[in-house]
């Protein structure tokens, strides 16, 4: 699933004045979107391993692949073109951790 926040977007005027970043918490909400998109609503989701290692901008084009991992569970990488912005695992609830 490919995504874009734009410049506009409410949450980047305090994250950081001057130079927006786009925060951990929008990427993670577009992980869970594509988690969502691809096997349906989950009544909940814990995401007990997160690492970040490149900064987003806003309107850069970024990129959520999902491998499954077996049930309720994915691994998953945010990445702008080659460079790896993000990555974890989610679990959904009721799924063994």
């Amino acid at each position: 699933m490919r995504f874009v926040i734009d410049s506009d977007h409410p949450c980047l005027p305090g994250h950081f004045p001057g130079r927006p970043l786009v925060p951990g918490v929008v990427v993670l909400e577009r992980v869970i979107a594509a988690i969502e998109a691809e096997h349906g609503p989950l009544p909940g989701l814990r995401l007990p391993q997160v690492k970040f290692v490149q900064p987003l901008l806003p309107q850069q084009s970024a990129q959520i692949e999902l491998d499954a991992l077996g049930a309720g569970r994915w691994r998953f990488r945010v990445m702008r073109e080659a460079e790896l912005i993000a990555s974890g695992e989610a679990v959904a609830d009721g799924a063994d951790a």
